[in-house]
């Protein structure tokens, strides 16, 4: 128990007879320790001061201790922790990458906050895993552009501050850089932002508690001692290994434990369980010393350049798919992992056919369980030879022994330490691996107690970025966002904007945000409609769309909303062959690579809606939809294919023209017309200009001279952008009605 804000008055003790001296040696020794230790005492919540007793008696060392530790002790009021648990409105639990991030925005909220590691530093995972040292996580340094946030698209390992110089850079400037070097970053990131960590306080065990000021969390460490707080953010990451029990599952090596020295499997076959990137990254490791390695699981391999998601196998990590498909002996295998039995023969020494062949001792054989005709002995693993599968199908693909197996399938969430009052259900997706949260990543049957980072991905599970650092930093803003808006009053950040600058702040937002850019299709941009200007809010949870009001303070007016989205097409289609890509915008719908696409909706969808929504689609149908066509160089800046339909779109929704006009234009306008174009209202006539923050070169898109031939009160109607709409799937308003 921490005794907090304590006044130790220490005084320096003369006459004091031989016979004490040895134990006023002592008390000095711990006077000058707690002196010289005053700065790691402060951060506890002592302060020591020195001070000077007047009044005592030679020989009366116990007078002096009682001086000490009773006539010079002050108790400051804040007493919280004085008595029961130290009382926190946020406890932390973890401080890897999620728990850090998050600790850095209740900081600077001023949150009342503490976070906890087991651990005698922050990052401990990364001390240990990848167990063969190399980060998949990008690390490209180099863009070509000054701007921190478009920079941060293509910094995977960074977390999120107000530092600009605080990013693994400063640590490695390799591409991929080594495992080492993260918690190195994530000491220097706690340390340079004062964040308040508590080091060697293993929670073992979690319950939830009622009282008159609502549903609270205690948490218990290996000393007994208590936590209690009012919300509980869950930041202690995936490490528990996954395991899949079948007869022989005990003869299996696990990925944590196995020896990283390719020496160690010289000349050996060796069997891998999984084809994930750890099972990748230990073939890739042994494959040169290793007599043959064959990978087996449930499903086929799937790389993350077919599918999109960084989760899958990796190209720094898919050597053994060279030497499988150029026939060098490797290979790969799918078989129900839970229809497998690792065995060992009874009899090392068998004949076949006439001959007799010697195994190796303490060789491994893989069976199918439905051979084994023991099979209520789910741990007897010794088998015999008609046992085996080569016994019944002579060319089976494993009949020949191995000389290891090795599982390497991940890793779950840690549910021991919750009680029944505080556990979070599994979920549905990851095999239950990991908790069942809400769209806002707060557990479905725990209210108050919200799940960060990698064991947060089971609401993007394998289709965003969620389970890694360079998406679950922003999911870990939102949720910040959330518990300012729930706890505090303080709505979701927004920007007010007039309606003619909100095109030129979406294509802001499209070539430069890094939160929907790698949340793809899980965080998006909502701009609030009202008439003549707008709100919008950046990087809101789409799958909490139906609750916008509450969670994020802003109410939707009966002029709708937008909601631009980030997102890959749909179709299976081979992403190395041709027509892969389409660069006409009026097939833009077709896009099968990242794109923005924008939602409008005349109000919020609502849960059944989501519920309803189209498969594979982010949100639900919308009134009307677009899609900015897909771009070889991620820059959505043309002004045929990417501004003037974009521009057509938002009219669409707001009623309004958005065109730009040179000054001349507007001046003829204003002369000729009861009311001018939106732009010249504000940016001629009030002087207004465009907003603040957009770029010269959207300027330069964005102004125009007005045609002479065209009426400055309408935008035209252009059949061709109308029929590309209804292709797209939205449904079209008969056109524009503008009052001028």
């Amino acid at each position: 128990m921490r005794p907090n804000g304590i006044i130790f008055c220490v005084g320096l003790a003369n006459h004091i007879s031989s016979r004490m001296l040895k134990a006023r040696s002592i008390l000095y020794k711990y006077i000058l320790f707690c002196t010289a230790h005053n700065h790691k005492f402060a951060s506890e919540g002592f302060t020591i001061c020195p001070g000077t007793l007047t009044s005592v008696m030679d020989s009366n060392l116990p007078r002096l201790i009682l001086l000490i530790l009773i006539g010079c002790v002050r108790c400051s009021p804040d007493d919280r922790h004085r008595n029961g648990p130290r009382r926190y409105d946020y406890c932390v639990l973890g401080a890897g990458p999620s728990g850090l991030q998050m600790g850095y925005f209740l900081s600077k909220a001023k949150r009342d906050y503490v976070i906890l590691e087991r651990n005698s530093g922050p990052g401990s995972f990364f001390n240990k895993y990848p167990r063969h040292r190399k980060l998949i996580s990008i690390n490209k340094i180099y863009t070509g552009s000054q701007n921190r946030e478009f920079n941060m698209r293509h910094d995977w390992n960074s977390l999120l501050s107000d530092r600009p110089d605080l990013l693994l850079k400063r640590v490695s400037r390799e591409f991929f850089p080594p495992a080492d070097t993260f918690p190195v970053y994530l000491s220097m990131f706690e340390k340079e932002l004062g964040l308040r960590v508590r080091y060697g306080v293993d929670v073992g065990r979690i319950r939830a508690a009622r009282s008159p000021e609502g549903r609270s969390y205690i948490l218990t460490d290996q000393h007994a001692s208590d936590y209690k707080c009012r919300v509980l953010l869950v930041a202690s990451g995936l490490w528990v290994p996954q395991r899949v029990e079948f007869v022989g599952s005990d003869l299996v090596e696990g990925y944590e434990s196995i020896s990283t020295d390719p020496e160690d499997y010289k000349d050996q076959a060796v069997l891998i369980l999984g084809k994930g990137n750890s099972a990748f990254e230990t073939a890739q490791n042994i494959s040169g010393r290793a007599k043959l390695v064959h990978m087996l699981s449930s499903n086929p391999v799937r790389l993350a350049w077919q599918t999109h998601y960084v989760g899958d196998l990796r190209a720094l990590n898919n050597e053994l798919l060279d030497t499988y498909q150029l026939k060098s002996l490797d290979g790969l295998a799918e078989i129900p992992l839970d229809k497998i039995a690792i065995t060992q023969l009874k009899e090392q020494g068998r004949r076949r056919s006439g001959a007799k062949r010697k195994e190796k001792k303490g060789q491994f054989y893989v069976t199918l369980k439905k051979y084994l005709q023991h099979q209520e002995e789910k741990n007897a693993s010794d088998v015999t030879g008609e046992e085996t599968p080569g016994y019944h199908i002579d060319n089976f693909s494993m009949r020949k022994p191995y000389d290891r197996v090795i599982s390497c399938l991940g890793f779950r969430f840690n549910f021991s330490i919750f009680d029944s009052s505080a556990r979070p259900m599994n979920s549905d997706n990851a095999k239950g691996r990991l908790p069942r949260l809400t769209a806002w990543y707060e557990g479905e049957n725990t209210p108050g107690l919200f799940v960060l980072g990698t064991a947060a991905h089971s609401r993007d599970y394998r289709s965003s970025a969620g389970g890694f650092v360079h998406g679950f930093r922003y999911t870990v803003r939102s949720v910040h966002r959330v518990l300012e808006q729930r706890y505090h009053s303080n709505p979701w950040q927004s920007t007010k904007l007039s309606t003619a600058h909100l095109q030129s702040w979406i294509l802001k937002r499209i070539n430069e945000a890094s939160g929907p850019y790698q949340m793809f299709e899980v965080l998006g941009d909502v701009i609030l409609l009202r008439g003549s200007h707008c709100e919008y809010v950046e990087e809101f949870t789409l799958q909490a769309l139906p609750q916008f009001s509450s969670l994020s303070g802003h109410e939707v007016s009966n002029h709708g909303l937008i909601v631009l989205v980030m997102q890959y097409g749909k179709r299976k289609v081979d992403y190395l062959g041709q027509g892969r890509a389409y660069t006409e915008w009026t097939r833009a719908w077709k896009s099968n690579f990242l794109h923005p696409v924008l939602y409008y909706y005349d109000q919020l969808p609502t849960e059944e809606e989501m519920k309803l929504r189209p498969s594979g689609w982010p949100l639900p149908r919308p009134k009307a939809i677009h899609h900015v066509v897909e771009d070889f160089l991620t820059e959505w800046g043309t002004p045929i294919s990417h501004i003037q339909p974009l521009r057509r779109f938002l009219e669409h929704c707001v009623q309004t023209d958005l065109r730009a006009f040179y000054a001349e234009s507007c001046f003829r306008s204003a002369l000729t017309h009861r009311k001018p174009p939106l732009f010249c209202q504000h940016g001629y006539l009030k002087r207004q200009g465009v907003a603040a923050n957009s770029q010269p070169w959207q300027r330069d898109h964005d102004a125009g001279p007005m045609p002479a031939e065209r009426d400055a009160g309408t935008s035209g109607a252009d059949p061709a952008f109308t029929n590309y709409l209804a292709r797209a799937g939205a449904s079209i308003s008969s056109g524009l009605k503008l009052d001028f």
